[in-house]
This record gives C-alpha cells, structure tokens and sequence, in this order.
C-alpha cells in the first residue's frame, strides 16, 4: 500500500499524492456503510489496481481538524481574505469566518486586499483586529504589496483560504507563486460581489510541506455546529478576555447587568463594530437552537 494526502477530490474521484506521484483513486465501499466520506487534505493509504493502476482508498487517518465549509481536513491555518473597497469589506462576515476558525482551533490570519485602493481605511480595520488579538496583513496584488510576508506565513503549513468571492484570492496565490496560475474574475458592478473562479476544492503544493487551499468562495457560512449560545462569547477573543470581569458568570454580554464587556465598549477598548457583529451572530445561533 501506498500512503499519501488527498489532494483533489472531484465527482467521487480522489486524487492522492504519493512518492510515486498523483494517483486517481476511489473510496472503498465500506466508507459508505461507517458514513465516512474521504477529504481533501486527508492522509490516506491505498491499494493500487494491477489491472489499470489506479488506487483505492482503504484507510483514512485520524483527522487533526476538519471544517465543514469547505469541506477539508488537516488545515493547520485559515487565511481569512478580505478586501477593503470593490468589494467594501464586510466585517460581519469576517467576524464569522473568525468564529468559524476559532471553533475549529486554527491558526488565524487576516489578509485585508487591495490596500492601494483605500490605505486609511485598511490602516484602520488593521488597527482594530490586532487590537482584538489577531494577525493582520495589508496586501495589495496590484502593487506586490505583502506578498513576501504572505510567503512566509505559508510555508510550513496546510493553509486554507477563505474569504467571499471577488476579493482577490486567486490573485493572491498567483503573485505568491506563478506557477499556480489560478483563474482570475473581476467583479459585479451591479451587485459589488465577486464572479466566482474556483469550481472545486484543490490543494495547491508549494513545497513538500506546504500546501494552500484556494476553495470557492462563500456568500454565507451556517454557525449550526454550536451547541450553545453561550459558546459564542468564547469565539470572539477581546470579549471572552474581559468577559470575567462580568458581575455574573453566565454573562452572554447582551442585556445583562454589571457587563464589563459593555464598560469596554463604552471605553473604546472593545471595537462598537466588534461587538455589534457579536450580538448578530449570538441572535443568529439563538434562533437556530430554537428552531
């Protein structure tokens, strides 16, 4: 048997990267029978078929993380991709694609693109997700602008992108490294959203240890994998910090009394934006635990 990582999966075929190259394969039957369905980024080991050969899946090693949309495994980090103008960044979205990150216990980046085309605007959404604790990148494809430092963060890591489509993935990733050679869309002006260019889930090798994830892009992301409205709190950093000055324990930090969450807000020291992305997204899981 072979062992290797998926790193394609189209129409029920796998594409597994072994020292003897790619090798298209299938899943055996008995994966369907336990529920279990193969992922890009899976490690796996195969049996090659003497009559054609090509492989068949027979084993899926234990997964050190998982996300459901995109439906991958093993990713070490999320760069989260945001653009500042065309489209107008959406904080509310990037709030939710930090809580999805947190949940899954990732390494979290935050790219903020096309910093030519709005420099104090991006300086300043800079400034408040470092304030909340977070890494932050101002790039700009047009001008080469962080690409270097992007670079670095990559190698070493299984990194997924995210981000809604349009605001410069793929462009990302070809300045990164032309060889990927990744299609490319421009964006509605009608709408303001991005034409999506990447039609399936693929892992883009960099190295022998790095690989990127270029998935398509998402104009909604569902939070029913919390269990509880009050795991909300714990996904956003600056709140779960100052959440235990709260005169009571169970402070959700909405309309609660003696909140020392809301004292920050009032004080400047938690971003007003921040925190009303998290009251949205603690109604939204409590809407889905009622239904």
């Amino acid at each position: 048997m072979l062992e290797g990582i998926i790193v394609k999966a189209i129409g029920g075929f796998y594409y597994v990267k072994t020292k003897e190259g790619i090798i298209e394969s299938r899943a055996r039957g008995v994966f369907r029978e336990d529920d279990v369905t193969p992922l890009v980024g899976d490690r796996v080991k195969i049996r090659i078929s003497e009559e054609d050969g090509t492989g068949y899946v027979v084993d899926v090693a234990e997964r050190k993380s998982q996300l459901l949309r995109p439906p991958v495994a093993n990713i070490t980090q999320a760069i989260i991709v945001m653009s500042v103008k065309s489209p107008d960044i959406n904080t509310w979205l990037l709030d939710k694609f930090l809580l999805m990150g947190e949940y899954e216990g990732l390494e979290l980046l935050i790219c903020i693109n096309k910093y030519d085309l709005a420099e104090e605007k991006a300086q300043k959404h800079k400034d408040t997700y470092e304030k909340a604790g977070y890494r932050v990148l101002l790039t700009s494809s047009k001008l080469g602008l962080g690409i270097s430092d992007l670079k670095k963060e990559l190698y070493g890591n299984i990194s997924v992108f995210a981000g809604p489509s349009g605001v410069g993935k793929s462009s990302l990733l070809n300045k990164v490294d032309p060889r990927l050679n990744l299609a490319t869309g421009s964006v509605s002006g009608k709408t303001q959203r991005g034409r999506h260019t990447t039609r399936h889930i693929e892992l883009l090798e960099l190295d022998d240890d790095s690989y990127i994830l270029d998935t398509p892009g998402f104009s909604s992301l569902n939070l029913d994998f919390i269990e509880d409205e009050s795991h909300v709190r714990h996904y956003f950093r600056e709140i779960s910090k100052y959440g235990s000055g709260c005169r009571f324990l169970s402070c959700l930090h909405d309309k609660e009394p003696g909140c020392a969450v809301k004292e920050k807000v009032q004080e400047g020291i938690i971003d007003k934006e921040r925190y009303e992305n998290y009251l949205l997204l603690l109604d939204e899981v409590r809407n889905i635990r009622r239904y």
